[in-house]
């Protein structure tokens, strides 16, 4: 067992032989510190020979019960030093610290109520989200005000394409509003334009917009009728073509529904379709179109139906069986024969 000269760590060493060092749990008191009688210094050292420490390690004696100085600053270390010395000082070995959530219990992290525990977000964070909340309550407020001010479809149209605060404008090519008549019985309410609607300017001209066509044209519904009895006016929640094809966000859609109400009472259809997963966020604050079409509704004051869009029915042909079920609704609805 080895010494290491200090009068603590071999009064351990008694009791901890198994360790093969002496370390503390007895105190240091317990042995008398640096004797000066000889005779008493020998019966010490037999004494520490008997309980096993027979070799030191250290060549003076440790008095642990004193706290080690602090160390000398390495040089170049202090005020002014800077990130050299501080590095320096450290030493590239040196552990860098813990980062944030070392430590943690995932099994606490996912017990009941474990959210509760969390710190709170950080002020900015909650500034910065009261500043984006306030931001489009007044877009939402600007939009309403425009959209009210409105007095028929030319009028708002050009009060949506002057309206300053959606971002989608700045990447989109059109502002596509409406195609169909204004007079029609029913109004299709679609999501936003894409690629091929961006480009012309008018609503559901790509491959959804072609079956849409020969979807309503089944019962006697054109966009291009002459007859308001016989006609389609189509629309969209957004008017401006979102990245990528990207779905609209919840900002979008609050932002932009006061248009899109003032749009519907400005046509005044008999029937709203809802094409779509957007529109019926929009008009009736639900998602699921698979679970919503088929059922009628009421949207912005009107009879509505949700319909799948065209652009699933491409992906899903099995599912126009449920699309002509609906079409067959909408014109036992209007009171069209039978195609």
């Amino acid at each position: 067992m080895r010494w290491d000269g200090s009068a603590q760590g071999a009064c351990a060493g008694g009791a901890g032989g198994q360790s093969g060092r002496m370390d503390s749990h007895l105190s240091p008191r317990a042995l008398p510190q640096a004797p000066a009688d000889p005779a008493l210094a020998a019966a010490l050292y037999e004494w520490l020979r008997e309980l096993g420490a027979d070799e030191a390690i250290c060549d003076a004696p440790l008095d642990r019960t004193v706290a080690a100085p602090a160390p000398e600053p390495a040089a170049g270390v202090g005020p002014g030093a800077g990130a050299a010395g501080a590095l320096g000082a450290r030493g590239l070995d040196a552990p860098e610290a813990d980062p944030p959530g070392h430590g943690r219990d995932p099994r606490a992290e996912a017990m009941p109520g474990a959210h509760l525990l969390r710190p709170a977000p950080a002020a900015p964070a909650r500034r910065e989200a009261q500043d984006a909340r306030a931001r489009l309550d007044r877009a939402v407020a600007e939009a309403r005000a425009a959209a009210t001010a409105a007095r028929d479809l030319d009028a708002l149209r050009a009060a949506l394409a002057a309206f300053p605060h959606c971002e989608l404008r700045q990447g989109a090519r059109s502002c596509v509003f409406a195609d169909g008549h204004p007079g029609a019985r029913l109004l299709i309410l679609g999501e936003a334009p894409g690629r091929d609607e961006d480009r012309e300017g008018r609503p559901f001209v790509g491959r959804a917009g072609q079956l849409l066509d020969r979807m309503f044209a089944a019962i006697g519904l054109e966009r291009r009728a002459e007859d308001p009895a016989r006609a389609l006016y189509i629309t969209n929640v957004l008017p401006w073509r979102p990245p990528l094809n990207r779905d609209p966000t919840s900002e979008e859609i609050e932002m932009l529904l006061p248009f899109v109400q003032r749009h519907v009472e400005l046509v005044a259809p008999e029937i709203v379709v809802l094409m779509g997963n957007t529109p019926c966020a929009a008009a009736l604050g639900r998602r699921g179109i698979l679970r919503l079409r088929g059922t009628w509704t009421e949207a912005f004051g009107r009879p509505a139906l949700p319909m799948t869009h065209p652009a699933y029915l491409l992906r899903q042909p099995l599912a126009r069986r449920e699309a002509w079920a609906d079409l067959l609704e909408i014109a036992h609805r209007l009171g069209l024969p039978p195609g």
